[in-house]
């Protein structure tokens, strides 16, 4: 593990010359399961990254975290690193649609976990997965309806999608197990939207629900198409030096990644400057998520940005164009359709 620490740090120093001078907002460990590496990882991760730059007196640094009880447990030495958010994957708190999941823990562990987080850190989210096989309305209005309690300003809730390649795709195509159709999924969005906007945690990103001032800094920094560094295998980041934006993509495999580090001190895989006309792309594709939607000034295909419109997609502001319900219920379709 100190090979893999180690490894980190070497990468923090490459990006030297950019985290130079910066403030620094939010510190997002995640991917995978960050929460099985020591504590120590994340003390001497945070103070490199305050070796080169200024960590903003509110700073937002979350650490990803499975609601087991041998993780869950760890929380209190997480907190005595530096992280003072978790982002646990909880995704149900019923036991039959865990066991789907393919997900470890039970329903009880999960309530421990968020009591824990509850215990150490002022802020925490946990995630809930709907639209699921043999779901009704009525027990996903229970299920999030008695979840609410646990929450603390924040939840993200995601309608489960079968995506090739996966096993859920390949049990699917066998008919293992049957989806709702487009109507019923659309049910589940109302009701959702319904119960999290009467509780005072509307939908602030398509995925994504918070009290006001309770935001994750990290993920509105994605959507709002600001600069990120990725660190570590298979990272993905956006930055911005000498008035250049530039996306890098990192080696996947981990044992790779660390050979790379070792040998030149980075592991990118695939570096590029990006033109205007991607980026524009990219902030149309990461800001149609946000509730409150992007600047109308940036390029889309005007024929259908106005059918769009009449058609009742899209709402267009004074500067800023959002979709509306109806439009967020078929968002990848209205994104594709607006980029030039």
């Amino acid at each position: 593990m100190n090979q893999f620490i180690d490894a980190y740090l070497i990468e923090l120093d490459s990006y030297q010359h950019v985290l130079n001078g910066k403030i620094i907002k939010s510190i997002f460990f995640g991917g995978g399961t960050p929460s099985l590496a020591p504590p120590v990882f994340f003390e001497k991760v945070i103070n490199k990254i305050s070796k080169y730059s200024t960590l903003a007196p509110q700073i937002e640094v979350t650490l990803e975290a499975n609601p087991t009880s041998s993780e869950a447990k760890k929380f209190y030495d997480y907190s005595r690193a530096g992280v003072n958010r978790v982002s646990i994957g909880i995704q149900s708190f019923n036991q039959k649609y865990l066991k789907f999941l393919g997900r470890e823990h039970s329903a009880d562990e999960a309530r421990e976990a968020i009591s824990y987080a509850a215990k150490y850190f002022s802020r925490y989210s946990f995630d809930l997965i709907y639209a699921l096989p043999e779901q009704s309305l009525k027990s996903w209005e229970e299920e999030l309806s008695a979840a609410i309690k646990y929450t603390n300003k924040h939840i993200s809730v995601y309608q489960l999608t079968i995506e090739k390649g996966t096993q859920f795709y390949g049990d699917y195509k066998k008919k293992k197990f049957t989806m709702p159709n487009q109507n019923i999924a659309a049910d589940f969005y109302y009701i959702t939207q319904n119960i999290l906007s009467k509780y005072d945690m509307p939908q602030y990103e398509i995925s994504n629900h918070a009290a006001q001032g309770e935001e994750s800094i990290h993920n509105m920094t994605y959507w709002e198409y600001g600069d990120y560094l990725g660190i570590g295998a298979g990272a993905h980041g956006r930055y911005t030096f000498n008035n250049i934006k530039y996306a890098t993509v990192n080696t996947h495999l981990p044992e790779k990644w660390l050979k790379q580090i070792e040998e030149r001190g980075n592991a990118i895989q695939h570096k590029e400057e990006l033109s205007e006309d991607e980026q524009n792309e990219e902030k149309i594709i990461m800001g149609l998520r946000l509730s409150k939607g992007v600047d109308k000034k940036l390029l889309f295909n005007k024929r259908k940005y106005k059918q769009l419109l009449e058609d009742g997609y899209l709402d267009e502001g004074e500067n800023l164009v959002r979709a509306t319900e109806k439009g967020r219920l078929v968002l990848n379709r209205l994104i594709s359709e607006l980029i030039v």
